[in-house]
């Protein structure tokens, strides 16, 4: 009866439901090409980063092109450029002016290093000037001898160093690694090759430290391009994953996943000593004081017996070299007297300048890494005693009282507290 009062009654509900079944599919389509549209867009945003992180195609034809013309020559030129022997492997860089790279040397494996851009001054929230091809091998000139590069190497030991040990040794140690044939004698294009990389503090820092265990070994150079030894394990804790995967993971879960993938404990507290030797090494040396300014997990690796090695040294800086720089450095606040991530003076607001003495040691920066490294899984009976040493390393400032007798008191305790604990295990 009602069908035939109103017969179109019962198309309504169908027609209804088939209005709504569009509108849900309109609805998924449109959600399906905003997710596409985005996932397109950050894999282009990826993709352009990785091409300006990762350009070494680009250094080795700026390096090449030198060499070819005579304007620089080293151990590793021929090699690089002519024989083509030592080759490019997987990309590290963190960022694009500082390319690294795992290389393949004949039957070697090292660390590949190049410079894209001119080195960077140590000055506060600036980034370095853009690489200047022309000049950037211009010294020494031509017709300099070299008891006059002897002199200019000496002047920037000097600059940098300080009057600090035996600069006169150095400047010799310097001269017998330029001369990468070993036929007795620095050519000019050695030199050049020399200096430019002496304009480097990670590469001043490796020749000091050439017979220490925990720096890498350098295997030879052409231009301001340097090759160290492999290290195999190439950050401190954590595992590499493809990047498209790192996108889906929140950060806070990122760096709880990174403590899930370590080594053994015992294992974890030798890597650890071998961080805080690290850090006696550069401690008021034969050449002074060395500054840990980034001091980050990614800037550390071991090897296969688990041996710390330092994989980036680029912002451990003389002492003497960044009070220089910073000492007029104007600033508003203590925000302005940061170098690097971890180097941090004060700023006297009297008159509005950075003071001269960084806040923290090394130390402390180092045990600040180590705190949730080395509490994690460590032994119930050392856990107390441990994170006791870690909190009072943590606390260490510079301008305590007595401060280098507490820094060495805290760095033997907690070497003595960990060796004691896996001296006697075969995992150490």
């Amino acid at each position: 009866m009602a069908r035939r009062l109103f017969p179109g009654a019962w198309l309504r509900k169908p027609h209804y439901a088939q209005v709504r079944f569009s509108y849900m599919r309109m609805k998924y389509l449109f959600i399906s090409w905003l997710v596409v549209f985005i996932g397109s867009w950050v894999m282009y945003v990826q993709y352009s980063t990785y091409t300006e992180l990762c350009r070494g195609h680009d250094c080795r034809k700026i390096i090449c092109d030198k060499y070819k013309t005579g304007v620089i020559d080293g151990s590793a030129c021929s090699s690089l450029c002519a024989k083509e022997t030592l080759y490019f492997g997987k990309c590290l860089s963190t960022k694009p002016n500082n390319q690294m790279y795992l290389g393949i040397w004949g039957n070697l494996q090292g660390v590949i290093k190049c410079q894209m851009e001119e080195a960077a001054q140590l000055d506060f929230g600036t980034d370095p000037e853009p690489r200047k091809e022309i000049v950037l091998f211009d010294k020494p000139t031509r017709g300099t001898t070299v008891e006059k590069f002897k002199e200019m190497v000496y002047g920037l030991f000097k600059a940098k160093l300080g009057e600090q040990g035996n600069l006169s040794e150095l400047v010799n140690l310097i001269l017998s690694f330029a001369d990468g044939n070993k036929d007795g004698r620095v050519s000019l294009p050695e030199a050049k090759s020399a200096w430019a990389l002496l304009q480097l503090d990670e590469f001043l820092l490796m020749v000091i430290l050439q017979d220490k265990e925990h720096t890498p070994k350098l295997m030879g150079f052409c231009g301001d391009l340097y090759v160290t030894e492999r290290v195999e394990y190439t950050s401190l804790y954590g595992i590499s994953l493809p990047w498209i995967i790192e996108l889906l993971i929140p950060s806070g879960f990122r760096r709880s996943m990174d403590q899930w993938f370590t080594p053994s404990w015992p294992r974890k507290a030798k890597i650890a000593i071998g961080l805080l030797e690290f850090v006696e090494d550069i401690f008021h040396g034969p050449y002074g004081n060395f500054l840990m300014c980034d001091t980050s997990a990614k800037n550390l690796g071991y090897n296969d017996k688990y041996d710390l090695k330092m994989m980036d040294m680029r912002k451990i800086v003389p002492e003497v070299n960044l009070k220089e720089i910073i000492k007029d450095r104007q600033c508003e606040s203590d925000l302005d007297c940061i170098y690097g991530t971890d180097c941090r003076t004060l700023c006297d607001q009297s008159k509005m300048r950075c003071t001269t003495e960084v806040i923290q040691p090394n130390l402390a920066k180092a045990c600040q890494l180590l705190k949730d490294y080395l509490l994690r899984g460590a032994p119930s009976d050392i856990h107390e005693e441990l994170e006791k040493q870690l909190y009072l390393c943590i606390a260490l400032k510079v301008t305590a009282n007595q401060m280098e007798m507490e820094h060495s008191l805290i760095l033997n305790n907690l070497k003595t507290l960990l060796w004691k604990k896996i001296s006697h295990t075969n995992d150490s």
